[in-house]
């Protein structure tokens, strides 16, 4: 038996997680981090915090599962996606905290150029919408806000990367630095189609490509071999690498254009491939790289990103002191037929997509004397299976395929009666995969093909296995006449802040 390693850095905390050759985990350890807020919609990272406790949770795992390292066939990297770090590749210093995904310190920039160049050209280059949300602001940030930095850029001596980047760069020995063109894609730098630096957003935003990773394949090379003197204490093959969406999408053989997952998290993040087709959305969607083989032609893929879904319990939870669990919204939901009424836009910062209105707020409608505790928790729940539901729509719309199934992951599938609703209103089966750690499953599947523990894509199709499935029974009055009130609630969100 061979066995795969997979190292899931997450937003909250890192996780390295063991599989055999057939996906099951044999083994896994977590370790949370830090979250700073220095100031208000600023986020951040320590990165050396992030390598101890990678290299914790990789030395605790092959120690507690009693694996040979000659019995390690591989490992593979997922991440946050656009966070990004700044370090010297020459000694490893780090320059700065690792600037966080959620980080807004970049939209003064993004107003300038937006009036500059308007929104299509950065869309057009790069597949996404003009945004704080993704990494070069970020990173022109870093050069123009850090002391010396960018006089140390022009020496040779900076180095500015997403998570990936920095974590295959440490357990290879320190000798290259790369990023995988789906990571790559979340730049804002990258050109959708060629797949390469853009010299037209390097200049815009101001950034040097010298800087910048090497932009590679997401699986079927080996990137090198773990140092003897790393966590691993031998050498393993680093073979595949993925943003945490794209890889989740891959953990979920969404193989096949059409197909699609939705993972339910602190956010939502929904993705459908579309092949070798690069669809350009017109309704607020972003185009991003779903996965890259070597030799092969990239797959694409179509997102909408939801930026509150399971925050939203967390803040019955904490604020309001509605609950005392998670868990207790699910309870409390259940003992209701419907919400009475009441729907919940959570737009505490904005929403994201398909809307992207930062002068957004949350609001609770429709509340009457009847409304209790029990309505609240379910129209909490509820507002993410509406907010899904819109994202599908535009998904639809942009690449003129509409989805069959919807496969789903992410602690809030857990939420029996939110999967049922989500099947109601999307008015399509929606299922749970018997592994439900799909984003590790998925860099561990990749960096599998890069060493040939696996054929291809086709020989994973097998592996993935139906655990639940939710049906659709909702009429389509009552389903209309849900999403008719809810997209009144949304319209009472907009042109709340100027």
């Amino acid at each position: 038996m061979k066995y795969i390693g997979a190292i899931d850095q997450g937003t909250t905390s890192t996780r390295f997680i063991i599989f055999d050759e057939n996906g099951k985990i044999v083994w896994s350890n977590q370790l949370e981090h830090k979250q700073y807020f220095p100031k208000p919609g600023w986020v951040e990272h320590d990165p050396y915090e992030i390598w101890d406790n990678t290299v914790e949770t990789i030395v605790k795992s092959i120690r507690d599962a009693d694996i040979n390292i000659s019995d390690m066939a591989a490992v593979g990297i997922t991440n946050q996606r656009e966070t990004v770090i700044a370090w010297n590749p020459n000694n490893g210093k780090v320059y700065y905290n690792a600037i966080v995904w959620q980080d807004l310190r970049g939209s003064v920039l993004i107003e300038k150029i937006r009036k500059k160049y308007g929104e299509d050209k950065i869309k057009k280059l790069s597949g996404l919408v003009l945004s704080p949300y993704f990494s070069a602001s970020k990173i022109a940030w870093l050069l123009d806000n850090v002391k010396g930095l960018r006089n140390a850029a022009n020496k040779g001596d900076v180095v500015i990367g997403t998570i990936d980047s920095y974590l295959a760069w440490n357990l290879t020995g320190r000798k290259k630095v790369i990023t995988d063109v789906t990571n790559a894609s979340r730049y804002m730098l990258m050109n959708i189609k060629t797949l390469k630096w853009d010299s037209e957003l390097l200049s815009i935003f101001n950034i040097p490509e010298h800087i910048l990773p090497e932009i590679v394949p997401s699986m079927g090379t080996v990137y090198g071999l773990t140092s003897c003197y790393g966590p691993f204490g031998g050498e393993v093959p680093l073979g595949g690498i993925l943003g945490d969406q794209q890889s989740a999408l891959f953990g979920q053989a969404c193989f096949s254009q059409g197909l699609g997952k939705c993972t339910y998290g602190t956010g939502c993040f929904f993705l459908m491939n579309t092949g070798e087709k690069l669809c350009n959305s017109k309704n607020g969607l972003v185009s991003t790289v779903a996965y890259m083989e070597d030799g092969h032609k990239p797959i694409y893929a179509l997102e909408g990103s939801i930026a509150v879904a399971g925050s939203l319990i967390q803040w019955l939870r904490d604020n309001l002191k509605l609950i005392e669990s998670a868990p207790q919204s699910d309870l409390f939901a259940e003992q209701v037929d419907n919400s009475g009424g009441v729907y919940i836009v959570p737009a505490f910062a904005g929403l994201f997509a398909p809307y992207w209105r930062s002068d957004a707020r949350g609001v609770i409608a429709g509340l009457t004397g009847f409304s209790n505790r029990n309505h609240i928790c379910r129209a909490a729940l509820e507002s993410t299976a509406f907010q899904v539901n819109d994202i599908l729509k535009a998904i639809e719309s942009d690449s003129k395929i509409k989805l069959q199934v919807l496969k789903v992951d992410g602690g809030l599938t857990n939420s029996k009666m939110l999967m049922k609703f989500q099947a109601d209103i999307l008015g399509i089966p929606v299922i749970k995969p018997e592994i439900t750690e799909t984003t590790a499953l998925g860099c561990a599947y990749a960096a599998g093909i890069s060493t040939g523990v696996y054929s291809g894509v086709n020989d994973l199709l097998g592996k993935w296995m139906e655990k639940e499935r939710f049906e659709c029974t909702m009429d389509n009055k009552l389903r209309k006449e849900k999403i008719s009130f809810w997209k009144k609630a949304v319209e009472r969100t907009l042109n709340w802040t100027v």
